[in-house]
């Protein structure tokens, strides 16, 4: 995966000029280039992100676009999917860049942003990515590549600062098995959630390293099981994790507490799963019921549109158009280093919360941890923010 997305970031800077968009008159449209992964292991999650695009999309062009050099423009978005492939992100974008597209919006799985960042660095086109933690990236020199979304550091962090926070201490599970698989988010995020294990007074009792999309887990389930672990922190693909989820039934490891990132967060987790999915926590950045503005109409919309609650992910991915109009806006141009610059001043509350962004185009946002209970996703923190009482321990699989 690291020789995938290096090679494909050398291939992005080194190949032709930057574009320079509308040397002309002003377009009649703000042009969003999107490339989501509507098909493929990311499918689930990237269609909640096309969700929260278009949502947004819609929404500021009912209220009359967005003002720009004394004219209101209406935002027009194009969505490519790329298949949950990362050499096809980058001829996506590589095609939306062509296309004149004003700002480039992520998708989902931090490799296919990886691969992303790369393209809008070489064409200058301001890239706003939420679904993705991959810190890495960040750590490149990109200027144009914003997340509004939390990275690995603030995952890790905020693990054992919920736990503490949420289990009496004597009740606490104190064995973690870390189930990373082989990829650079796998490694990053599993060194942090070792490195901060001890300060925070739980061991690490297991790292076992998986390579994606495998379909037999049961060797490092029972080296957990062997081990004593009674938690268990991973970051699967959908795939992965329901694979993951089966196998741990059928083995009988039943640890206290199951932190899932990425693979539960679609709707198809507990369609898959039923109960079995039930009590596995997950940290998507976002929760329908979290106190923010305009969360309720959001919330509302897709209730209407869907007949469920808005999904974890369509959050994040509204407030990305959210912050590039108010760029926009502000930069009262479309020249791409103005908004740019524009981007990078960020000081505004969306449906996420307020956001600003670090130098190096990280976001600072709130960290929500959702549950699945009852088959539904429900907030357990922040709890100042409406967040419900944590469902722990875990039962036995067997009283489920």
């Amino acid at each position: 995966m690291r020789t995938l997305v290096v090679a494909i970031a050398v291939v992005c800077l080194l190949a032709g000029s930057p574009v320079t968009p509308y040397a002309g008159a002003q377009p009649a449209a703000i042009k969003l280039g999107a490339v989501i992964p509507l098909t493929g292991r990311y499918g689930g999650g990237g269609a909640q992100v096309q969700v929260g695009y278009q949502f947004a999309v819609d929404d500021l062009n009912a209220r009359g676009g967005v003002p720009v050099g004394g004219r209101r423009l209406p935002l027009a978005l194009t969505v490519l999917d790329d298949q949950s492939d990362p050499t096809k992100t980058v001829s996506q974008f590589e095609v939306l860049a062509a296309q004149g597209a004003t700002v480039f919006l992520g998708g989902f799985g931090s490799d296919l942003h990886a691969a992303a960042a790369a393209v809008a660095e070489k064409s200058k086109i301001p890239y706003c990515g939420a679904a993705f933690a991959l810190h890495a990236v960040h750590e490149q020199g990109f200027k144009y590549l914003f997340s509004p979304f939390e990275k690995s550091p603030e995952l890790g962090n905020e693990t054992y600062r919920f736990l503490n926070a949420s289990i009496p201490a004597g009740q606490r599970p104190t064995r973690v098995a870390i189930f990373q698989e082989r990829t650079d988010w796998g490694r990053e995020l599993g060194n942090i959630w070792t490195a901060r294990s001890r300060e925070y007074g739980y061991q690490v009792v297991l790292r076992a390293e998986y390579t994606p999309l495998s379909r037999d887990l049961s060797d490092i389930i029972l080296r957990a099981k062997s081990a004593g672990a009674d938690a268990v922190f991973a970051l699967p693909t959908p795939p992965d994790g329901i694979t993951l989820i089966r196998q741990m039934k059928e083995l009988d490891f039943s640890p206290k507490l199951i932190i899932i990132i990425r693979a539960a967060d679609a709707v198809s987790w507990s369609q898959a799963l039923g109960k079995d999915g039930d009590g596995v926590l997950l940290m998507p950045g976002w929760h329908h019921s979290v106190r923010f503005p305009g969360v309720a109409e959001l919330n509302a919309k897709h209730q209407r549109r869907f007949g469920r609650p808005a999904d974890v992910l369509v959050g994040p991915a509204y407030a990305c158009v959210q912050i590039v109009a108010n760029a926009i806006q502000r930069a009262g141009t479309l020249d791409h280093a103005a908004i740019r610059d524009a981007i990078a001043a960020t000081n505004t509350t969306t449906v996420v919360g307020p956001v600003r962004f670090r130098p190096d185009g990280t976001g600072i946002v709130p960290t929500v941890i959702v549950q699945w209970q009852s088959g539904q996703q429900q907030m357990v923190w922040p709890r100042d923010l409406g967040g419900v009482p944590l469902v722990y321990p875990l039962p036995a699989w067997r009283a489920r």
